[in-house]
């Protein structure tokens, strides 16, 4: 076990150096820098001169694979460099943002939870009823609408009209939450519930449910201690792509409440090509994503201890 977890571990370094290394060059195809977009959003001409100065103080004229190495070399010191924009420490910068995106994560988690898994198996077990039909539309209708429409139903009817939540939000707070978390929990519990539905209902016309039937188990012993456990697997993957995303920002919905976190951060440093900033978030984004496929392996074995993990322990 401890051997394959360093293993994994140790593919993030081809993986971090793959993925920054391309992020840094499609940045600087884009025509741009932040040089440029600052100066450009100012009032009045401002001379090449000045600009060059400007880029030559950020060591933006330097060649692409020289401020490459420099960036990387400041990364393997534990310095994630500053803020072209700002002028802020770029590691305690995206530090601050955590705690909004983690909360929404965790909320929106909690709650796609509550709702898909319990609908989800309902669903299996009433299937081809009208609870079914009812859920499955309600589940294409979720999966239809996109988020951003979601978002903006939820401004109108909770705080235009009753005017029970504010319209934005007003700090890293369960109230400001509630709007962000409902947008995404609507749009993932409609994705997941479908295929919860799909997941029990296969397990429970499968072979050992029957003999269990036949031997005179109960039905809710039956759903409950073997076609749910069963079914695990599938639900760990889907929630585990789920968290992968969410923990990276969700960018458009955080724009949408102004919710301060990684993804309206991200989103910012692209629009000013404030590279420092994009390349922690590109770091980000891969740690995430192989922590997260980690865990979801070592959780398959701790579910079904027949999957083996590659090596031997």
């Amino acid at each position: 076990m401890k051997k394959y977890v360093i293993k994994r571990l140790l593919q993030l370094i081809p993986i971090l150096l793959g993925i920054t290394f391309l992020s840094f060059a499609m940045m600087r195809m884009a025509g741009s820098d932040a040089v440029t977009e600052i100066y450009s959003n100012q009032s009045g001409a401002v001379s090449a001169e000045v600009i060059e100065q400007a880029r030559e103080k950020l060591g933006l004229d330097k060649p692409f694979l020289v401020q490459y190495v420099s960036w990387l070399g400041g990364l393997l010191r534990g310095d994630m460099g500053v803020s072209y924009v700002s002028g802020k420490n770029v590691f305690q910068t995206f530090i601050s943002k955590l705690p909004a995106t983690l909360l929404l994560t965790f909320l929106s988690v909690l709650l796609t939870i509550l709702i898909s898994i319990p609908l989800g198996i309902l669903a299996a077990v009433k299937h081809d009823g009208i609870v079914d039909y009812l859920l499955r539309f309600l589940s294409f209708i979720g999966n239809s609408l996109p988020n951003f429409f979601v978002a903006l139903l939820l401004m109108q009817l909770l705080s235009i009209r009753l005017g029970w939540l504010p319209v934005i939000a007003g700090g890293t707070n369960l109230r400001s939450a509630i709007m962000p978390t409902l947008t995404l929990a609507i749009a993932m519990s409609a994705k997941y519930l479908r295929q919860v539905r799909a997941t029990v209902l296969d397990e429970l016309y499968k072979d050992y449910t029957t003999g269990a039937r036949a031997r005179g188990v109960r039905e809710s012993v039956i759903l409950w201690k073997s076609v749910l456990r069963s079914s695990l697997l599938t639900i760990v993957t889907l929630l585990a792509l789920s968290i992968g995303s969410l923990l990276g920002g969700t960018a458009i919905i955080e724009n949408i409440f102004l919710w301060d976190g990684v993804g309206k951060l991200a989103v910012d440093a692209i629009t000013m090509r404030d590279y420092p900033l994009i390349q922690a978030y590109v770091v980000w984004m891969a740690i995430i994503y192989v922590v997260i496929n980690l865990i979801t392996d070592l959780l398959y074995h701790a579910l079904d201890p027949r999957i083996r993990l590659g090596v031997s322990e």
